[in-house]
């Protein structure tokens, strides 16, 4: 019978100290992506790759400091579309496949022969793929608020979440008319995709504003910083959230171009990969349902059940685990 490790904070892990990469660059990946990637810690360590969530993230210095930077050669990269990959907010010839592919073609440039993955909801289903085909190069999986794109995990995002956020749910619809309020993802992914900024942004915000809004157990305080921003300031972050939300809108009207029951099979080839699946136990993007499928799928797997958590990775419960795992991943080369 699979057995869950169930743990509560106080946590025993913290994130090591903030670093800087020792090389930062682009990587052309088609006639059209570039995507950006970093590189810190130890340069002759072993390498692990950090797969950033979304779809349409990016990575950010906090993830540099989920590993030790003695012992690894810790790797983030921006997939196509996100942070400081170009062309920002491009969503043609961008599909699971591509991202996938651009890992591969990023791993043969820097000269790695295996390394260790890690991924977090989205970057979890993109870990898993990833694995699925290049098995031979996965070292170790450590894997975060797990994600399928699976039919019932979509539709708990686009309404069913309500049940728990009902006020949540409402802000997002009541941007809406009323006429549009039944086709939530459609109608926001017009608005998003306007060439018009005045329309676009204000319809971003909102759309990420959503998500955000229960990613943790106990929701941060409203920040109270009024510094005044500049317009180029303001101009930049509306951009990036328009990127994003172009980006994430796209992949979720196509499933996230991924099989998620296909994918949940194929797991069972990852079995004697050493794997730690981590999970929320109060995850209201990712609910629990899917680590546990995943688990089962992988009955060797370590799964541990944050008892005190919701889906973010910087709630203290999910960083020491996935601290954790980094540590006793480090017997492995």
């Amino acid at each position: 019978m699979e057995s869950i490790n169930i743990v509560m904070y106080p946590a025993t892990y913290n994130l090591y100290p903030e670093i800087e990469p020792f090389n930062e660059s682009c990587l052309k990946v088609s006639d059209l992506h570039k995507i950006y990637y970093e590189e810190c810690g130890n340069a002759e360590g072993v390498p692990v790759v950090f797969l950033h969530g979304g779809p349409g993230s990016g990575c950010n210095p906090t993830q540099r400091r989920f590993f030790d930077p003695q012992h690894y050669r810790i790797i983030l990269l921006d997939q196509r579309g996100c942070g400081r990959s170009t062309p920002l907010g491009e969503v043609r010839d961008n599909t699971s496949d591509d991202l996938v592919n651009d890992i591969e073609t990023l791993r043969n440039h820097l000269c790695i022969a295996r390394w260790h993955v890690f991924g977090g909801s989205w970057g979890s289903t993109l870990a898993l793929t990833y694995a699925v085909k290049h098995t031979n190069r996965v070292i170790s999986l450590i894997l975060r608020g797990i994600f399928l794109s699976r039919a019932n995990e979509l539709a708990w995002f686009l309404g069913g979440v309500q049940h728990f956020y009902p006020e949540v749910w409402h802000r997002l619809i009541s941007y809406l008319p009323a006429e549009e309020q039944q086709h939530v993802l459609n109608a926001y992914s017009k608005r998003i995709f306007s060439d018009d900024m005045q329309i676009s942004a204000p319809a971003a915000i909102r759309w990420n504003a959503f998500e955000s809004s229960f990613m943790r157990l106990k929701p941060l305080e409203a920040s109270t910083n009024s510094a005044t921003k500049t317009l180029a300031d303001a101009q930049k972050e509306q951009a990036i959230e328009v990127a994003r939300a172009r980006v994430q809108t796209h992949y979720i009207q196509h499933q996230c171009f991924i099989d998620g029951d296909s994918l949940l099979k194929s797991a069972a080839i990852l079995n004697k990969i050493p794997t730690v699946i981590v999970q929320g136990r109060y995850d209201m993007v990712c609910p629990p349902q899917t680590a546990w499928d995943l688990s089962r799928a992988m009955p060797e797997a370590e799964f541990v059940m944050v008892a005190d958590a919701g889906h973010s990775a910087m709630e203290l419960g999910i960083t020491s685990a996935l601290i954790a795992a980094t540590e006793k991943f480090k017997a492995l080369t």
